[in-house]
């Protein structure tokens, strides 16, 4: 039997709540371990509700800056906060309505493990670069690095054993050194590295962490909106008792993203 998962990506606002500030800590180290050519094209894949393409378009003074994404939410979302010359448009990753070579620098912000095929979607995006441009992307690193999922799905599994088989530590094997060097390098891209992006999560309170579980935007929310208010209770009192609080409540977590990038052949 396929095993029915809840990623849902609908609501950019919710997004930002449960997931989007963390991911804009990230995207603003990634990009400064990026190439940033003054005048240089680039293109956002997957780009949510504009993390990724906001810090370009603020750090990288680029003379074109491309966001696609699937979601018409998100893409609204992204719209709205990201200053020129950004520009947004709904479109699939795997099937990119571009021409070759249109681009000097592809990025991708925490997407490439919710695709169903990352490979097809990273070969798009060597596509639409020139010869020598620069992909890059970045994954959460589900299974070590991400400690309020861990405390999560700790707690989840303890109240609801089925809980497993939507964490994403299971699901997204791609998201390792290993995996990701792997897929660059079948893709044909030279000079690939595979480095550790690490932040920290800082809840005030506990609230904090536990309210944006209830956006249902994710895998995880969407786990949470899926159950009954008994059982969600419970999951909210377990995972309390579980997290490490200060003596005046409030909860610091890790968090770890891995980092790829590779070069398109010729010049």
């Amino acid at each position: 039997m396929t095993e029915r998962h809840f990623d849902v990506w609908a609501a950019g606002n919710a997004y930002e709540r449960y997931m989007g500030r963390w991911s804009r800590l990230v995207a603003a180290e990634f990009v400064t371990r990026l190439p940033c050519p003054p005048d240089a094209r680039w293109l956002d894949v997957g780009c949510g509700s504009g993390a990724l393409t906001s810090t370009v378009a603020a750090r990288c003074r680029p003379r074109a800056l491309l966001g696609l994404d699937g979601s018409a939410a998100f893409v609204t979302t992204a719209r709205a906060s990201t200053p020129a010359p950004a520009r947004f448009a709904v479109a699939d990753a795997q099937a990119l309505p571009l021409p070759d070579a249109s681009f000097d620098i592809a990025v991708s912000g925490l997407v490439l493990n919710f695709l169903p095929t990352p490979a097809a979607a990273l070969a798009e995006a060597a596509r639409v670069v020139r010869p020598g441009g620069q992909i890059a992307a970045y994954v959460w690193d589900y299974a070590e690095g991400m400690q309020f999922l861990r405390y999560f799905w700790s707690a989840a599994t303890e109240v609801d054993p089925t809980a497993t088989a939507h964490d994403e530590s299971r699901r997204f094997p791609l998201c390792t050194p290993p995996e990701l060097h792997r897929l660059w390098d079948r893709a044909g891209l030279t000079e690939v590295t595979v480095e550790p992006i690490e932040i920290t999560t800082p809840f005030p309170h506990f609230d904090d962490l536990w309210h944006p579980f209830l956006s249902g935007q994710g895998p995880a929310p969407g786990y949470v909106a899926s159950l009954s208010p008994v059982t969600r209770e419970q999951l909210r009192r377990t995972l309390h008792d579980r997290v490490p609080a200060g003596a005046d409540g409030s909860i610091t977590l890790k968090a770890r993203a891995w980092g790829v990038r590779g070069r398109k052949r010729g010049r």
